[in-house]
């Protein structure tokens, strides 16, 4: 397997953390079922063991926003994919892989909102608040994290490393000025 360059966050960490969190939504909407929504692409490894650490029925969709060209915020954010099912009065739970400054963020639970939904909750694998240029509200939070550029664990750089199970920082070699969101 590729590697990257030093691990941040072992398997095992996320593994326990990610079961973890599923037992605390599990635990906050006992007798529900919400509607995990997860913004791809990142966030497709982590929502697929959070669902199944979640033991509750639910439903669970996908969106898709990007901010970035290349590896720079464009400071707008397009919603590629957006949310093709009605959640008005149900329980919301946004899964990101990161966020970082909220600008995607942001905009994704502004789209959310209109669809009126019972509650809106965000629940994410990493947290960078260093680089939070949006305010937003974070419920579920798996590991606050450095400002690095990391990949892993679904998070990529140029397509690369999503399938590594760890979470690790780019090595120097291939690490730019690179800046992530969600």
């Amino acid at each position: 397997m590729n590697s990257a360059g030093n691990t941040l966050i072992t398997e095992e960490a996320i593994r326990s953390r990610v079961n973890e969190l599923g037992a605390e939504i599990a635990r906050d909407y006992a007798g529900g079922r919400p509607v995990l929504v997860g913004v791809l692409n990142g966030a497709l490894v982590f929502m697929a063991d959070l669902m199944r650490a979640i033991d509750l029925p639910l439903e669970y969709y996908a969106v898709a926003a990007s901010s970035y060209a290349g590896t720079e915020s464009t400071g707008s954010v397009e919603i590629i994919k957006p949310l093709d099912a009605d959640v008005s009065g149900r329980d919301v739970i946004v899964v990101e892989d990161i966020v970082d400054t909220g600008i995607t963020l942001d905009r994704l639970l502004q789209d959310l909102r209109a669809a009126q939904p019972a509650s809106i909750a965000v629940c994410t694998l990493l947290n960078k608040p260093s680089r939070r240029v949006v305010d937003v509200s974070i419920k579920y939070v798996g590991f606050e994290i450095p400002n690095e550029f990391v990949v892993g664990y679904g998070l990529d750089y140029n397509q690369q490393y999503r399938n590594l199970p760890y979470v690790a920082t780019l090595a120097p070699e291939q690490d730019g000025q690179h800046r992530q969101d969600g």
